[in-house]
């Protein structure tokens, strides 16, 4: 069975007054049940962790400046939003539902978090909306658990992930791929283990040959245990923050294939899924809802 990590803090505001995109993350399950594709056994609530699982990947000093909410004002300003204790509650909520989402992932072939995908978060410090590092921190979880040996990260957000290369750059158990807009936010690029910057407008056909013919290479060349799979759907031409001009379709075949291909190699992917800023909220729902479908038709 599909397991998905969904709590309602997931559509807890940005700050005061302002849901959006924050929306998407009620709007999602509900499409999902509505829709048929997923029904309310797959939905399991995460909690808050212990603090524990944190400290594998982010400093101790940064974590407990977000949790007493003493971080400077420096730092707080590059998170993006006024800090607050629900706002800490949610990211690390968030962390606790892909930990989880990896070992169901191990058990079934695949796993996802509604939400997760908060790959702007380095180990000392906060940037862009992300807190604290979902993917990097459930990598740790299982490689500590003893369940997983070698993990490599497909990040496919519009934006580069830059905390999550910092956090592994001297850690060769974990392989870090980002492809994602060459004029994209971060402008100034961390090293991933592999980066392929795209061009602005970049379209459906050169961004699926060059994913196709790298995706493989890489999976025989790393022989991974275990896949992260940050699904953004910001690739899309209608976003308002990405700079690539992908189809819905286009997107989906993104999806189509990299499940695919972890279905075939037997190789267990978790998902989180990362950005999606379109300005009509149904394109941003139905482009994440390909995700879980393609799921639930490939593994199940």
């Amino acid at each position: 069975m599909l397991k998905i990590a969904y709590h309602p803090i997931y559509n807890h505001p940005l700050k005061e007054g302002h849901r959006f995109p924050m929306e998407k993350y009620d709007l999602l399950p509900q499409q999902l049940l509505y829709e048929g594709t997923c029904k309310p056994e797959n939905f399991f609530e995460p909690e808050i962790p212990n603090n524990k699982h944190f400290f594998t990947v982010h400093e101790p000093e940064y974590f407990f400046d977000l949790l007493n909410i003493t971080l400077n004002q420096k730092a707080a300003r590059k998170i993006g939003f006024p800090l607050s204790e629900v706002l800490i509650e949610r990211e690390m909520i968030i962390a606790n539902g892909t930990m989880k989402a990896s070992e169901f992932a191990i058990k079934n072939g695949i796993a996802m978090n509604i939400a997760g995908g908060t790959h702007h978060a380095f180990s000392n410090r906060g940037e862009a909306f992300c807190l604290l590092n979902d993917q990097a921190i459930g990598a740790k979880y299982l490689q500590n658990k003893g369940l997983i040996d070698k993990i490599l990260i497909v990040d496919l957000d519009v934006h580069q992930g830059n905390g999550t290369a910092e956090i592994f750059r001297n850690d060769t158990s974990v392989f870090t791929f980002s492809m994602h807009g060459k004029g994209n936010y971060p402008f100034e690029k961390e090293k991933s283990d592999l980066d392929i910057a795209l061009e602005n407008d970049t379209k459906d056909g050169i961004y699926l040959s060059i994913l196709k013919d790298t995706l493989p290479k890489l999976i025989q060349q790393e022989k991974p245990d275990f896949i992260y799979y940050l699904c953004g759907v910001d690739i899309l031409e209608s976003d308002k923050l990405g700079k690539l001009s992908l189809t819905i379709k286009g997107c989906e075949e993104r999806d189509r294939f990299v499940l695919q291909t972890c279905f075939d190699l037997k190789t267990p992917v978790m998902c989180s899924m990362g950005g999606g800023y379109s300005k009509d909220i149904n394109i941003i729902v139905d482009a994440h809802s390909n995700t879980f479908r393609l799921a639930q038709e490939i593994f199940f």
